[in-house]
């Protein structure tokens, strides 16, 4: 299972997404020093999203004997990561002035970019497969 890349690739998108579920999302600075942190679990849209990916690329990890399952699902999984992105980038829009963001708000970036990797070598990998078997046949 560890052999292939794309296997490493998608375990550490898995790692990404899941750690985002424990991490902060922002900080918010009161007028008197009041500290106020919120969580992506508090927030019931980026807990769902966050559900979907995790799911998206547990499966994706889990398919590793059906690369060209694996590539699909791996696409899937980039769909949602760049969408949920796109939408804490339109929040850090919104509010960059009223709040301090974390880095982990570039965390879906990063695996939506290792689960088109991920996609790639896996799908070098089904028409290796393919081509292999043709050449056996002719034989």
């Amino acid at each position: 299972m560890w052999k292939r890349i794309q296997t490493i690739l998608l375990a550490a998108a898995t790692v990404l997404v899941i750690s985002m579920l424990f991490s902060r999302f922002a900080t918010i600075v009161g007028p008197e020093g009041d500290v106020a942190v919120i969580r992506y679990h508090e927030k019931l849209p980026y807990l769902t999203l966050l559900i979907m990916l995790t799911t998206a690329h547990i499966a994706a990890t889990a398919s590793f004997k059906a690369p060209f399952l694996q590539a699909r699902v791996s696409v899937i999984a980039a769909l949602i990561a760049t969408g949920f992105q796109i939408w804490l980038g339109t929040d850090f829009l919104l509010h960059r002035t009223e709040m301090t963001f974390s880095i982990t708000i570039l965390f879906p970036l990063l695996a939506s970019f290792l689960d088109i990797m991920a996609a790639r070598s896996a799908m070098t990998d089904q028409m290796l497969m393919t081509m292999n078997r043709k050449i056996k046949n002719k034989k």
